[in-house]
């Protein structure tokens, strides 16, 4: 697949067929995308293939608790867990309750073809904004590079999947459900099969919409 057309076509896959995804194939995904870059090269991910149907219906309810929240908070018109928002309405949406319904992929997070645990080795992350008084996210562009990567490898063997941070609100649990160590943080779950339709172009906002010229405020850039 030519690289413009996988990265205008690399979706988020929540639905998938009943057909398997074999090793040799996750394979080949995790071979292509561990060539992400990362800080110093540390390549601090780790990542967790899981078959147990124990364990991936453990994952499943664990996601369900974090989902439930975040349909809670749409419903009240939130961006659920924004950086910056009204903390009060957001605790008065989740004690309100979500939707009844979480929907087909979370219900069915355990039956998913492929489902892959990545964590982040908290020893090898580069987070330059560790010690700022707001939200912390540098210390991801050592770690969602690979997870991206792995989401292109997949596009490129004719699968889709997504990519849910929902566990991060469980880590303790995961952790002690998957064995994981405490210097090690839940990153992102990734769910892989075939998709039940095939993405095609996708819509996204304009480039000049989001950059402009020399300054946050400056003209909006255009090719020219």
């Amino acid at each position: 697949m030519e690289l413009d057309v996988a990265l205008r076509t690399t979706a988020a896959i929540r639905s998938f067929t009943p057909e398997p995804v074999d090793d040799p194939t996750l394979h080949r995904i995790l071979e292509a995308a561990r060539f992400a870059p990362s800080g110093g090269n540390r390549q601090a991910w780790r990542v967790m293939v899981i078959k147990d149907p124990v364990l991936r219906k453990g994952l499943r309810d664990l996601y369900l608790v974090g989902w439930s929240d975040y349909l809670a908070q749409r419903a009240a018109g939130l961006v659920p867990w924004a950086a910056l928002t009204d903390r009060k309405a957001e605790a008065e949406a989740i004690a309100a309750g979500g939707s009844a319904d979480p929907g087909e992929f979370a219900a069915n997070l355990d039956t998913v073809p492929a489902l892959l645990v990545v964590m982040a080795d908290l020893r090898g992350l580069a987070a330059v904004d560790r010690d700022y008084d707001r939200y912390t996210f540098a210390g991801g562009a050592s770690v969602y590079p690979f997870v991206w990567n792995l989401l292109l490898a997949a596009r490129g063997e004719g699968l889709g999947g997504v990519l849910t941070t929902m566990l991060v609100r469980q880590e303790q649990a995961v952790r002690d459900l998957l064995h994981v160590p405490q210097e090690y943080a839940v990153a992102a779950m990734v769910a892989l099969g075939h998709p039940v339709t095939q993405p095609t172009k996708l819509r996204r906002t304009a480039v000049e919409d989001f950059t402009t010229f020399d300054r946050f405020d400056g003209p909006p850039f255009t090719a020219g």
